[in-house]
This record gives C-alpha cells, sequence and structure tokens, in this order.
C-alpha cells in the first residue's frame, strides 16, 4: 500500500476510535500520542484498534471449530503480564489488564503477542531468527499448556507462583512478595488526626459536592457486583473513607475519567486500608470491526462487560473486582494493589534469558483462554475451549508454529513503517490534535 494510502488508514482507525476521549481531555491525548511517538512498541501498545482493522481482514486460518469466538485479552503484548494476588491470597503471575477483553479468534491473541515480541527483538537488536525461535518457543509452550487442559478433567488450580516460575518470572513474584501495603497507602495517602485521607497532588484532586456524592453512589452501587464467594464482612471491609479524582494512567487509558476510593480494610489499624480505582470503561478495540449485536444485548454497560471477560478469562479474580456507572457510563472497579509487580523487559536482553520468559508467558496465555474464575456466569461462549484449538491445530502443528513467527515478524515491519508514518503525521496535524 503507498505510503499516503497507509497514513489515511491509520489517521481514520485512530479518529474513530479516540475522537469522543480527544474532545474531553485534549492535553492528556496529546501526552498519549507523545509516549506512542517515541518508540514503535509504544505506538504498538496505544493501536490495538489498528491492529484489529488489520486482523480482521484476514481469513480464520488456524481458528475453526468454534475457537474464532472464544474470550481473548484484546491486548495481549509482552508488557501486559505481571503479579498480582489472588482470591485465595496467593501470588500469581499472569496476564493483567483485561480492558479491552472480548471475544474473538484464539489467534489474534497469539498474533499481537508474536508483533510485540518481535518489536522487542528488534529494539534489542536480536537477529530474525533468534526473533522467530522465540515466537516459536511460546507457541509451543502454549499448545503445550492446551494439551495439558484437553488431558484433564479439572485443572482450575495451575498458576504460576513462586513455587515453580524460573527465571526474571520468578523475579517478579519474588520482588511483589516484600512489597507492603503500608508503603502504598503512605505513598498516596497521609493520617490527620488518626484517619486517613489521600494527599492532594497534579493527579488526585478534591471533587465538589455534587460530583461526590455520585462517585459514592456509584460505589455503594459497585459493592453488589462482588461475588458471594469474595465478599468480606459488609459491617467492617468497604467503609468508605475518602474520594479523590485520579488521572495519570498509562497509554491505553487517557482521558478516560477517574477516581481513587479509599476504604477500610480488614480491621480499623490504619495499615490495613485498601485503595480502589473506580475507572471509566473504554470500548474494546476488537468492537469496532466485528460483529457486536449478540454481545451489546448482554450487557448493560462497558464496565460490566470487563469484569465478565476478566472473570471468563482468569482463575481466582482480584475479591474486589466488580463494576458501576456513572450517569449510565460504565465503570470498572478493582483494588491498586500493592503486590502488583509488571514483568520488566530492560534487563531481560539475551536470547536465554527470554526463552525462559516465553515459555511462561506461553502457559500464561493458554490459561485465560482455556481456564476462566469460580465466579464467572457468563454463556456467551459453551465449548471447551482446548479442544476447539486442539481440532483447528490437528496434522498441522509445525506449519501453524512457523506461520505465527513469520506473521509476528512481518507484522511488526510494518508497525515500525506505521509508527514512522504516525510520527510525521501527528506532526504535520493530521491527527485531529495539535502537537503542540
Amino acid at each position: 500500500m503507498p505510503r499516503a494510502d497507509r497514513t489515511a488508514v491509520i489517521v481514520e482507525v485512530l479518529r474513530d476510535a479516540f475522537a469522543p476521549m480527544m474532545r474531553a481531555d485534549p492535553t492528556a491525548f496529546r501526552a498519549k500520542y507523545r509516549k506512542m511517538a517515541s518508540d514503535p512498541h509504544a505506538f504498538y501498545r496505544g493501536t490495538a484498534c489498528l491492529f484489529y482493522a488489520d486482523v480482521t481482514q484476514e481469513e480464520a486460518g488456524w481458528a475453526q471449530h468454534g475457537a474464532e469466538r472464544i474470550w481473548i485479552h484484546g491486548d495481549l503484548h509482552v508488557e501486559n503480564f505481571g503479579t498480582y494476588l489472588n482470591s485465595h491470597g496467593r501470588l500469581i503471575f499472569d496476564v493483567n489488564d483485561f480492558d479491552e477483553a472480548y471475544l474473538g479468534r484464539y489467534t489474534w491473541d497469539l498474533q499481537r503477542f508474536a508483533a510485540s515480541l518481535a518489536l522487542i527483538g528488534w529494539q534489542k537488536a536480536l537477529p530474525e531468527e533468534a526473533v522467530r525461535r522465540l515466537i516459536a518457543r511460546y507457541a509451543r509452550s502454549y499448545l503445550a499448556q492446551v494439551d495439558h487442559y484437553a488431558d484433564v478433567d479439572d485443572d482450575e488450580d495451575f498458576a504460576i507462583t513462586l513455587e515453580n516460575a524460573t527465571g526474571p518470572v520468578l523475579g517478579a513474584l519474588e520482588r511483589a512478595r516484600m512489597l507492603r501495603r503500608a508503603d502504598l497507602l503512605d505513598s498516596v495517602t497521609v493520617v490527620t488526626g488518626g484517619v486517613r485521607r489521600f494527599i492532594e497532588d497534579e493527579s488526585a484532586q478534591r471533587l465538589d459536592r455534587e460530583h461526590r456524592a455520585k462517585v459514592v453512589a456509584a460505589f455503594r452501587a459497585y459493592l453488589d457486583t462482588i461475588p458471594e464467594s469474595k465478599r468480606f464482612d459488609r459491617d467492617l471491609f468497604y467503609e468508605l473513607r475518602d474520594v479523590v479524582s485520579k488521572s495519570g494512567f498509562g497509554i491505553g487509558s487517557a482521558g478516560l475519567p477517574a477516581y481513587n476510593v479509599l476504604v477500610e480494610g480488614y480491621s480499623q489499624a490504619l495499615d490495613n486500608d485498601v485503595v480502589l480505582s473506580m475507572k471509566q470503561a473504554n470500548v474494546p478495540a476488537v468492537s469496532r470491526f466485528v460483529d457486536t449485536e449478540e454481545v451489546d444485548s448482554y450487557f448493560e454497560h462497558e464496565g460490566q462487560r470487563t469484569i465478565v471477560s476478566q472473570r471468563a478469562l482468569q482463575v481466582h479474580t482480584d475479591p474486589l473486582a466488580g463494576h458501576t456507572s456513572i450517569d449510565g457510563v460504565g465503570y470498572v472497579v478493582s483494588e491498586v494493589s500493592p503486590y502488583e509487580v509488571d514483568l520488566d523487559w530492560g534487563d531481560i536482553n539475551e536470547p536465554k534469558q527470554m526463552q525462559v520468559v516465553v515459555d511462561h508467558l506461553g502457559r500464561a496465555t493458554a490459561k485465560i483462554h482455556c481456564a476462566s474464575d469460580e465466579d464467572s456466569q457468563q454463556d456467551l461462549v459453551d465449548i471447551s475451549v482446548e479442544d476447539a484449538v486442539i481440532a483447528s491445530v490437528k496434522g498441522g502443528r509445525r506449519e501453524f508454529v512457523d506461520w505465527l513467527g513469520q506473521w509476528g515478524i512481518d507484522y511488526a515491519l510494518r508497525v515500525r513503517e506505521d509508527h514512522a508514518l504516525f510520527v510525521d503525521a501527528f506532526r504535520e496535524g493530521k491527527m485531529g490534535i495539535a502537537a503542540t
């Protein structure tokens, strides 16, 4: 495609996806675009919509037998993995950030990851063949874990933990274990007169009375969306202490309203208080390019869709995860956990290190496709995902692995070219927001 035509596609897709948020907060969106301009992988992270504009035009290929319509993460790049404390109190390394979760081909998650891995490999100056081997290793790990799920009747307790993790993944879990709730609280709150309140700064602001009342009402409504099995004693836990508006989130959340809510924790001891994030949910990128009629009618709003999707994709989810709405707009509520450590690729530079990591990430990807939370109540997908994936690659696993590797390398090259076109278009004022 000629450069001018591809630039037109990039501009159209991004404007269509982001126009409402650009209007709502042009300053935040300018910052988002500057981050995306910094390097090809940052651009890729911020343009899931462009990815789906491309892959939805391809034939289903390796996604057949029902595997063309399962719950997918929707934005599975290499930086969307990290630690969390599950509802059983165990530190888990897993996929995170389910804002883009939706129904689609299982291959879309794998393709998005493969291109992301190829971009990271390019940034680290790895030879193409080394990148190809890493993607192949990820694919084989994914398929091996899918086989495992097919061979057992019930394996909801499989997880990557301190007991079985290795390499940088184990390092992330060990760092998470050393973190303390009190340290998180001290970084965002202050104790005055024996009462803890949020610190006010550029990212955390007080609300006027009317606005605060709406947020408090939304918080009360959220409590009813926590599954019965995950609810703590309501006489103490969840007692509201403070509320502020919150800004300064990552690339994907620029321009979306958000709040932090401080609640009483397990006891009246000040170091047990809990910080919740209440963030407006966005329209998932993949939904812009597929038939959404059935799914749209299933959910009241995007906040509910996000939480139902997360429970369909993750085993033993955050016990504080839920949803609510403000003025009819959906919000996602979750804990600002002190035990979250993202996988840091800054010190993962050699292929041998990366091999250990992608082994874990392939298994984690299979886990979200094949196992769901015990409180998942969705019935949009009622097939055995592992059986559908196995049937889709039957007799052609080597070809599938080779295809994914080549696809990831080819699409990473396209992203690098798209990034350059985006930077030029942004500088020239074509992106719907001025560069200065």
